[in-house]
C-alpha cells in the first residue's frame, strides 16, 4: 500500500476510535499494542498519534507516554467556533448554487439523522449528521477549509456525542430549515442557521464522565 495512504488509515481508525469511545479519556495508547491491533508497523502508529496530539485528542508526555484527552470544555469552545465560523463561509457561498442532487443528498442524511436520534442510534446519527455538513463543504471546494475541518472536527464531534446521546432532536429541525435555505439561495439566512447548530453544542452540556472545565 502506497505510504502516505497507509498513514492516513492508520490515522482514521484510532482518530475514530477516539471519537466513538471505543479508546476511553485518560486511557493509555501504547505504540505497540496499536501497531499489532491495526496490524501495521509502529512508524505510521506514531506518526498518527503525533497528528492526534495536534487535534487535541491525546496528551503525549515525551518518553513517559501518551494518552486519550479528557473532553476539555475550553478545547471544545475554541474548535466549536473555528469550525462553526467555517461551515458558515461554506453554506453562505454555495447558497443557491447547489444541484438538486445535493440538496437531495442533504435531505436525504437529515431523514437517517432523524431516524437515529430517534432510535438513540448515537453513531448513525453522528454519521448521517456528518454528510449532510459535507455536501455544501465539498460543493465550495476551498482545500485550506476542508483541512481545518479535518483537524478540529474530530474535537467537536466527540463532545457531540454526549449531545446526541440525550437529545438531538432540535438539530432536525434547524437541518430542514438550513436546507430550505440553501436551495433559496438565501445566504444570509443560511449562515446564521448553519451558526445556530454549531453553537447547539454548548460546553454546559459536556458534563458526562470524560469531560474537563
Amino acid at each position: 500500500m502506497d505510504r502516505s495512504l497507509l498513514r492516513d488509515g492508520v490515522f482514521r481508525r484510532l482518530r475514530d476510535a477516539i471519537v466513538d469511545g471505543t479508546f476511553a479519556p485518560g486511557e493509555q495508547l501504547r505504540d505497540s499494542e496499536l501497531a499489532d491491533w491495526l496490524g501495521v508497523s509502529r512508524t505510521p502508529v506514531r506518526e498518527a498519534l503525533l497528528r492526534l496530539e495536534t487535534s487535541g485528542l491525546v496528551v503525549a508526555l515525551p518518553g513517559r507516554s501518551t494518552t486519550v484527552s479528557f473532553i476539555d470544555a475550553r478545547s471544545v469552545r475554541d474548535a466549536r467556533e473555528v469550525i462553526a465560523a467555517m461551515h458558515e463561509l461554506a453554506v453562505r457561498d454555495v447558497a443557491g448554487r447547489l444541484s438538486i442532487e445535493e440538496i437531495d443528498r442533504m435531505r436525504d442524511a437529515n431523514r437517517r439523522f432523524a431516524a437515529a436520534v430517534e432510535s438513540g442510534d448515537v453513531a448513525g446519527a453522528l454519521d448521517a449528521d456528518d454528510e449532510l455538513h459535507k455536501v455544501p463543504v465539498r460543493a465550495l471546494g476551498n482545500r485550506a477549509l476542508e483541512t481545518v475541518l479535518d483537524q478540529f472536527g474530530p474535537l467537536v464531534r466527540r463532545a457531540e456525542r454526549v449531545r446526541f446521546s440525550r437529545n438531538g432532536r432540535a438539530s432536525v429541525e434547524l437541518h430542514t430549515q438550513l436546507i430550505e435555505l440553501l436551495e433559496a439561495g438565501d445566504s444570509q439566512s443560511a449562515g446564521l442557521v448553519e451558526f445556530d447548530i454549531w453553537h447547539s453544542l454548548p460546553a454546559e452540556e459536556e458534563s458526562a464522565t470524560g469531560v474537563q472545565r
